[in-house]
Order: C-alpha cells, then sequence, then structure tokens
C-alpha cells in the first residue's frame, strides 16, 4: 500500500475462529493512518487459508511448516523465520506484532503510533514500544515484560521497521519457539536503540487458544531458555527479569469478540479440572 504508516504483521496455524476476530479487531481499532495486515500462515488446514484468500484487505504468505509432502517430511523452521517473512514483506514506517490468538483494545495502535512519533521527534532512539497484556480471562492486570537485565521487551507491540532492518530481524536459528522475541530486544538495546512501554495500549490474549499446536511450541522452551542464557552470558545481567503491571478498564469489553464455542470450552475442562481435584482429595 502506498504512503503506508504502519503494517500489523501476525503468524498463524490452524486457529481460524480466533484468527478472524483477530483480524476484525485490528479492522475495528480506530486506526486512522494508511495500514496493512500481513499474515504468515503455516500451512493450516481448518479454513484459514481459504478464508484469507478472501480477505482483500490481508496479504498472505503460506509457509507450510507441519506434516508432509512427497513422502518427506517437512522442515520445520522457526518463529523467527516465519515473523522475518512477515518483517521483510512490510513497508510501513512502523511494524506492529500480534498473536492469532489476541484482541487489540480499540486505540491501542494510534496510542502507540502517537507516543512513537512524539519519542523519535524528540531525539529518542526508540527501537520499539511494547503494549500491556493480560492472559483473559485468568489475569485481572496487563503487563509488560522485562528481559534479561531487566531490559523491557515486547510480548505484542510496536517497532520501528528501520531499527529492526539495522539489527539484522529475529535470529532465525538460536531459537525454536520461546525467547526470540526477548532476544530480538536485546539486540535493540544492544545497538543503542530503547525498548519502552506504551501506556495506554491493550492487548488481550487467549491463553487456551488450540492447546494442542501450543503444546508443540512448549515442548522447546526449556531448549530455547538455556539457548538464550547461552548467547547473552557475556553480559552478565544481573537478573533473569520481571513484568510491570497496570489496571485497565476496558469498557468496550473486548474480551467479548473472542469465539464463544472456544470461551465454552475452555470453561469445561476448567469445571472438569476443578471436579478433578475435588474428587482427589476424598481418596
Amino acid at each position: 500500500m502506498p504512503n503506508t504508516e504502519v503494517s500489523i504483521v501476525l503468524g498463524s496455524y490452524n486457529r481460524c475462529s480466533f484468527l478472524k476476530t483477530t483480524i476484525e479487531s485490528i479492522r475495528k481499532n480506530g486506526i486512522t493512518v494508511p495500514y496493512e495486515i500481513i499474515v504468515v500462515d503455516g500451512g493450516s488446514s481448518d479454513g484459514s487459508l481459504r478464508w484469507l484468500s478472501k480477505q482483500r484487505d490481508v496479504l498472505t504468505i503460506v509457509q507450510h511448516n507441519r506434516g508432509r509432502f512427497k513422502g518427506k517430511e517437512i522442515k520445520r523452521r522457526s518463529w523467527g523465520y516465519f515473523m522475518n517473512l512477515a518483517f521483510r514483506a512490510t513497508e510501513g514506517k512502523y511494524v506492529v506484532m500480534v498473536s492469532d490468538d489476541c484482541l487489540l483494545i480499540p486505540g491501542a495502535i494510534m496510542e502507540g503510533i502517537t507516543l512513537a512519533n512524539q519519542k523519535v521527534e524528540s531525539g529518542c532512539k526508540l527501537g520499539a514500544l511494547a503494549f500491556y497484556w493480560r492472559n483473559w480471562p485468568d489475569d485481572e492486570e496487563f503487563m509488560v515484560g522485562h528481559t534479561l537485565g531487566d531490559n523491557m521487551f515486547v510480548n505484542h507491540g510496536l517497532y520501528l521497521r528501520s531499527a529492526l532492518e539495522d539489527i539484522g530481524w529475529i535470529d532465525e536459528g538460536t531459537f525454536q519457539f520461546y525467547h526470540a522475541d526477548g532476544d530480538l530486544c536485546l539486540k535493540l538495546w544492544d545497538q543503542g536503540y530503547e525498548v519502552l512501554d506504551s501506556p495506554n495500549s491493550f492487548v488481550e490474549h487467549f491463553t487456551h487458544a488450540n492447546n494442542l499446536v501450543r503444546s508443540s511450541n512448549s515442548a522447546k522452551q526449556l531448549e530455547d531458555w538455556k539457548a538464550y542464557l547461552s548467547k547473552w552470558e557475556h553480559k552478565e545481567f544481573s537478573s533473569e527479569g520481571s513484568w510491570s503491571y497496570r489496571q485497565f478498564e476496558d469498557k468496550s469489553h473486548t474480551y467479548k469478540m473472542f469465539p464463544k464455542k472456544e470461551i465454552l470450552k475452555y470453561r469445561m475442562i476448567k469445571r472438569i479440572s476443578l471436579i478433578n481435584r475435588w474428587l482427589k482429595t476424598l481418596t
């Protein structure tokens, strides 16, 4: 899109119902500047690709990442590889990264852009802004993370595209799925960029979307964490990180956009878990 101000990017795999609501939350976010939406799909088989092909305001990149093809196992690519496909395809001055199980609360993107413009105009060497997010419905407060050395990092938020390009994008080889976002922000800090919070940008994250896919990623978390610590051990950081919290009342009740069927499924699983726990106390 000519003169694109912001590019919103996300990766997705077999979360069609969530993907639809994520993109709808982008469309309804109140963005007043030219923007584009880019989705990198890992070869979904749940109808996501069929639906995406009909969305004329979405650029879809398909990179099959699971299963077999012509008798051979498809090579699994890292999260960094997928996100770099999207990052490199962007045309915006700013890149907003979210997940396909998230909802952007109205105003989040323009709040981020306004703050980023102010910071850049004031002479700040800004690399990224972290949006506050929470795991709905488990958490009450929204949070942003501080990684090694208490340096802020971005789970969901806004980057300056020029900064991403300057530091060589995401490390695609060291991490399979986890901690590549923390590593990306440490690379920004290491090159003199600042990663700050956007105090009026909020995101709802549904923790329990497609637990089967999540479990296959989680299996690599310990390995990724060890690789992360090893990569940055030369800095001798004094802490492994923390969280900063904010209270916020979303008067739009954005969480109601999450797929009702998925919410009911989550509540049923939670209820069964509580019953099983109670039964164990009786034995």
